[in-house]
């Protein structure tokens, strides 16, 4: 997304947002605790994710 909230890719200004969590070291993925958390955002026309 630009500054004016258009994708980058096409230039739509329709998103859909998702989230994302993983493991960060190695005791977290020995116990599987997932504690990191990422917001993702998709471009609605092309798919462009960041």
């Amino acid at each position: 997304m630009d500054r004016n909230g258009n994708c980058r890719k096409c230039g739509c200004r329709e998103f859909e947002t998702g989230e994302v969590r993983t493991t960060g070291g190695f005791w977290s993925k020995i116990f599987d605790i997932q504690n990191r958390h990422f917001i993702s955002v998709s471009c609605y026309d092309c798919g462009y994710t960041e």
